[in-house]
C-alpha cells in the first residue's frame, strides 16, 4: 500500500488535505494518485482569491499518461497555490504530503472537514479500485 499518513483527511477522488490549525486546510493528490499518474511534467495551480464548491475542479495536474483534474474536497476560498510546482511538478511524485502540495483553502464551514474519508477509510476504497 502506498504512503498514507493517518493524520490527514482523503477523498474518493484521492486528494488529501490537512488541517493547518490556523482556519486553513493544504490540499494535494495522495502517494496512490501520483504512483497511478506516473511522472507530473505540469500543474495548474488555482488562482488565489477564488471561490470554489465542495467537488468543484479548480486545478490540473499532466504527467507523462494523462491530464487529471484536482477537485477541492471543501467549498471556500482559495488563499494559495504551491507557485514552486511550476518549476518542479515532480514535486509531487517525490513529496506528495509535503512539498507536493497543490493549494491552501479557508474553507467555508471547517465542520465539512469531518465527512472526509479517514486514512482507514481511503485504504478501502484504493483496495476496491484495484
Amino acid at each position: 500500500m502506498s504512503n498514507l499518513p493517518a493524520d490527514l483527511r482523503y477523498t474518493k477522488t484521492h486528494e488529501w488535505v490537512k488541517e493547518n490549525g490556523d482556519g486553513t486546510l493544504t490540499i494535494g493528490i495522495t502517494d496512490h494518485a501520483q504512483e497511478a499518474l506516473g511522472d507530473i511534467v505540469f500543474v495548474e495551480v488555482p488562482e488565489n482569491g477564488r471561490q470554489v464548491d465542495a467537488d468543484e475542479a479548480c486545478a490540473v495536474v499532466e504527467s507523462v499518461k494523462a491530464a487529471s483534474d484536482i477537485y477541492s474536497p471543501l467549498a471556500g476560498e482559495i488563499v494559495e497555490g504551491n507557485a514552486t510546482l511550476t518549476d518542479t511538478p515532480d514535486a509531487i511524485n517525490t513529496s506528495p504530503y509535503e512539498e507536493g502540495w497543490i493549494f491552501r483553502l479557508v474553507p467555508s464551514d471547517m465542520g465539512a472537514l469531518n465527512g472526509l474519508l479517514d486514512a482507514a477509510a481511503y485504504q478501502q476504497v484504493v483496495e476496491e479500485e484495484d
